[in-house]
């Protein structure tokens, strides 16, 4: 493109009307074809509201110019006769590899009228440089119904068919060789080592190609367009299609495989059904120039949207996002929308979500269904008053039977009518459960028209996914739950175990195993730890346990004025009191009953119930006994001066305290192989268990998967799957 001519397409132009990447591409266009950046500057100053001196001339340096598909002078041509400039009709001559090609839109090229050679030639040198070799195809064959493909030339350079086209007065045909008319011919978008056809024989992996598989050829040009893909040319293939050639500019081939698959992904969600058959690097695309049963396979354009696959990418997710939109405050101060309803009272609200952490048999399975009784009839829960409405109780870890059991065990120890009992639904799924990406989806297709106000999942560690102390795994993982509460309008309320070691000088949200996104993602935390109860104490509960006891049969035979306020508190007056009113027969029943009363005394344990809430003012610890099978609030206040269970690690200093709960080799052991044997079980249930879904499941390499297996011995593995070895 001569100089001079780029001049008379600037003096046409009003930066005004440009956007800032034309204005970008006009400068990188004016710096490739040799222009000075005080031309750019001079153009740009007409821009009087946006010009700010001195910054063409940083950018300018900036421009580090590109290989293979550069911004030249043909790119601002475009822009020019994108605003509606004319270009005038000049007398053609042989184009040179030092010559610009101007970027034709189809209705520049019907007013350029350019000739079936030139077409060819302007592709040419959008995709290749000079000396590339360049594979096509002219001669075809009869398959069944088709006319197909023959294997074509590949062993001649892009200068060398640019040459041969300049000289050929039009006749293609002398060049590349005569094609059948009912079959066209057909181009290889990137370049090749002249040895062979195949994807290894690509020497760079430049462009992709995107042909649609339906449609009308202007919606589908419509679609290319509007997604402002990265198209070094487009190209009506004569028939059904528009061929897009869009640069990928992939460093190999892997590479090459996962732009193009995001690529074809990207034009699938807007609406352009792509032929994925093109995905190979070596596909054959339609030969611009050339006619197709009486129609001309025609070059629409070259070098339009954006200048390359990273700028397109990162331009298309940040205007495909599905996040909010920006809002400001002082469009909502004086209408602000309602905080969402309560469904624990002072601790979480409906929607949002809660995690239940303690140790081992600290009972959190059963404060968890405590809690689906208390939602299901309206009543309070660890002395926190309920939302009434419907619950699902996810049971991941209890067989069937135990699980309902469970439920109306706590039912009569809480003494609670069971009036809403269609209110609770219970989801078994031990030994069916699936990773928490997987169950998210299918928990939500079934609890769609339940209208659940809460959902309770028991316990999590059945379906993580990944390594539990990786905070981006399992901040994943995690999301999840945030996918099920908006997609379902309800709060979400699990359980997960505590780190091993002493707790008590934790603050309650580091508790819990794992990464820190565990006390640090949901809207409110509880924590249960243990509290060590005295001798003092043990004998205190159960002397209590006793006169309770004695108060009963003492009231049944109405005898119960016979004891003053101090028997009532001592178990001996009272056993005393008993023997002497109650009949023998009584008296056995009763020895019976107190023999009961102590063991379950003992077996009563003391916990301390802390929080951290993200909707509320924190609450006081609150202390409870776990009086199985229930939780009962501790009201005589006997626990509220006892320690947790930090003052009662073995001896030591503090320093050796802290190591005290590292694993031993042993026990690491022990833990890999569990998280084998349940990453197994998982994977199992959609079908074959292989190396790669195992190592998906657990966030790890599959060599590490090979070796945990081989360490853990009871597996074998046959081409990637695995299996259990038979016993």
């Amino acid at each position: 493109m001569e100089t001079d001519f780029l001049t008379e397409i600037l003096a046409a132009l009003d930066p005004a009307a440009c956007s800032y990447q034309e204005w970008v591409t006009v400068g990188m266009g004016l710096k490739e074809s040799g222009h000075p950046a005080s031309e750019w500057d001079e153009w740009s100053r007409r821009d009087a509201a946006r010009y700010h001196p001195g910054e063409c001339e940083r950018k300018w340096d900036t421009f580090q110019g590109t290989s293979g598909a550069p911004v030249t002078g043909g790119s601002i041509y475009q822009i020019a006769v994108d605003h509606g400039w004319v270009p005038p009709k000049k007398e053609g001559h042989e184009l040179a590899w030092d010559d610009e090609i101007n970027a034709h839109t189809e209705k520049a090229q019907q007013k350029a009228e350019m000739s079936p050679a030139d077409q060819l030639i302007c592709y040419l040198h959008a995709l290749f440089d000079p000396e590339d070799k360049v594979g096509y195809v002219t001669d075809s064959y009869q398959a069944g119904d088709r006319l197909v493909p023959g294997r074509g030339n590949y062993d001649r350079t892009a200068r060398e068919l640019v040459e041969g086209l300049q000289k050929c007065g039009g006749d293609i045909g002398s060049v590349f060789g005569d094609w059948n008319e009912n079959a066209g011919a057909w181009i290889r978008f990137n370049p090749l080592d002249g040895l062979g056809i195949k994807n290894d024989n690509v020497t760079d992996y430049r462009f992709a190609l995107v042909e649609a598989d339906g449609g009308d050829i202007g919606t589908q040009r419509e679609i290319i367009e509007q997604m402002d893909l990265p198209v070094a040319a487009m190209v009506y293939s004569g028939g059904k299609s528009v061929h897009a050639i869009v640069r990928i500019g992939a460093s190999d081939m892997r590479e090459y495989r996962e732009r193009v698959d995001y690529l074809y992904d990207a034009c699938k969600d807007c609406g352009l059904q792509v032929d994925i058959q093109n995905r190979n690097p070596s596909r054959l695309s339609r030969m611009p120039g050339i006619t197709r049963k009486g129609v001309q396979q025609t070059l629409l354009a070259v070098g339009i949207g954006q200048p390359d696959f990273e700028s397109w990418k990162r331009e298309y997710e940040a205007s495909h996002d599905t996040l909010p939109q920006l809002e400001s405050m002082a469009d909502v101060w004086d209408n602000l929308p309602e905080l969402s309803p309560p469904l624990i009272e002072g601790v979480l609200r409906q929607g949002h979500k809660m995690l239940i952490a303690g140790p081992s048999k600290a009972g959190k399975s059963f404060s968890l269904i405590e809690l689906c009784c208390a939602i299901a009839e309206g009543s309070s829960w660890l002395g926190w008053q309920c939302t009434q409405g419907r619950v699902l109780y996810v049971n991941l870890e209890l067989d069937r039977a135990s699980c309902l059991h469970r439920f109306k065990d706590v039912y009569t120890a809480l003494r609670l009518h069971p009036e809403h009992l269609r209110c609770i639904d219970i989801w078994n799924l031990r030994g069916k459960s699936v990773p928490m990406d997987k169950l998210a989806p299918k928990l939500i297709h079934r609890a769609k028209k339940k209208q659940y106000i809460a959902i309770i999942i028991d316990p999590i560690y059945k379906i993580i996914t990944g390594d539990e102390n990786s905070a981006d795994q399992m901040a994943n993982f995690c999301n999840q739950f945030d996918l099920v509460c908006t997609e379902l309008g309800c709060a979400v309320i699990y359980c997960h175990h505590h780190s091993k070691g002493a707790q008590g000088g934790k603050k309650s949200m580091d508790r819990a195993s794992g990464s820190g996104v565990f006390a640090r993602d949901p809207d409110a935390l509880l924590d249960l730890i243990e509290l060590e109860q005295t001798d003092g104490l043990r004998k205190q509960e159960e002397n209590r346990a006793v006169c309770t006891v004695c108060k009963e049969y003492l009231t049944r035979w109405n005898r119960l004025g016979e004891a003053s306020q101090d028997d009532l508190l001592s178990s001996a007056q009272m056993i005393g009191l008993c023997s002497r009113y109650l009949p023998d027969a009584a008296q056995a029943r009763m020895r019976e009953d107190i023999t009961a009363a102590k063991v379950q005394a003992a077996a009563r344990t003391a916990w301390r119930i802390e929080g951290t809430l993200r909707e509320f003012p924190k609450f006081d610890p609150v202390n409870v006994w776990f009086d199985y099978p229930v939780h009962r609030i501790d009201r005589s206040g006997v626990l509220q001066d006892l320690d947790a269970d930090e003052n009662f690690t073995a001896k030591g200093s503090p320093w050796k305290k802290n190591f005290s709960g590292r694993k031993s080799a042993e026990e690491r052991k022990q833990d890999r192989h569990k998280s084998l044997e349940t990453a197994y079980e998982a994977c199992h249930i959609d079908g074959d268990v292989t190396v790669k879904n195992m190592a998906e499941y657990l966030g790890i390499t599959e060599k590490s998967v090979r070796n945990r297996l081989k360490e853990h011995g009871d597996f074998w593995i046959d081409e990637g799957k695995i299996g259990r070895k038979s016993k």
